[in-house]
């Protein structure tokens, strides 16, 4: 497997945004890619072998080199501060974080609690405001911290703002946009670097309209 590409991935909204753009960068996925519940998927016509993991884990798989390279939100970037370098904003699965919580509330005096899946971003937002927090680390339905009381503040991705707006939550503050970023392992980038460079070169020109899009 060692002229192989290794790509990490997470699957979902980006895997799917991602195979289209690969596509459309000249790159022959098989139909059925989307669709399959396997976790490596090898495209032998290409020489790529994709590995599905979580968002958060991507970086860590790409820094410790089982994947070359790999595709990861900014907002896992952020948190997670990995030795990779990104090559290249994709601009696929746009978003954003934001500070929601329960309309007509102010943060509590004493004690004020922020909950979310970004305890970095979270923490570093509240310190640039001057405001000491305690954040509370959450893995899912990050919404129901303030609807029951635990926080009186989340911190977390909005897409369409329909979930908040279905949990009766309102957005107070826009900390930063998010897209996904294609990034790769140092050590790999030197080996592969004309490689990595084909792709990175074939999937900009996509981006920036130079290549057509059916």
């Amino acid at each position: 497997m060692n002229d192989y590409l290794t790509i990490a991935m997470p699957k979902g909204r980006i895997f799917e945004e991602a195979a289209e753009l690969l596509r459309q960068a000249g790159y022959k996925l098989p139909p059925e890619f989307e669709d399959s519940r396997k976790l490596i998927i090898d495209v032998e016509e290409e020489k790529f072998r994709f590995i599905l993991a979580k968002p958060m884990d991507v970086p860590t798989y790409v820094e410790h080199g089982v994947a070359d390279l790999g595709i990861a939100g900014k907002d896992t970037m952020l948190e997670e501060e990995r030795d990779v370098y990104e090559l290249l904003d994709l601009q696929i699965s746009e978003c954003y974080l934001a500070v929601a919580g329960l309309p007509n509330t102010k943060m509590n005096d004493v004690a004020p609690k922020v909950a979310t899946k970004y305890p970095n971003v979270a923490a570093a937002y509240f310190r640039e405001q001057g405001e000491q927090v305690e954040i509370i680390k959450l893995n899912g339905s990050i919404e129901l911290a303030p609807i029951i009381g635990l926080s009186d503040r989340i911190v977390d991705i909005v897409s369409t703002g329909r979930t908040l707006v279905e949990n009766g939550l309102v957005e107070y503050e826009r900390i930063v946009d998010i897209t996904s970023r294609l990034i790769v392992n140092p050590v790999s980038y030197r080996i592969q670097e004309e490689r990595i460079s084909e792709l990175v070169e074939r999937l900009a020109g996509v981006i920036q309209g130079a290549v057509s899009v059916e």
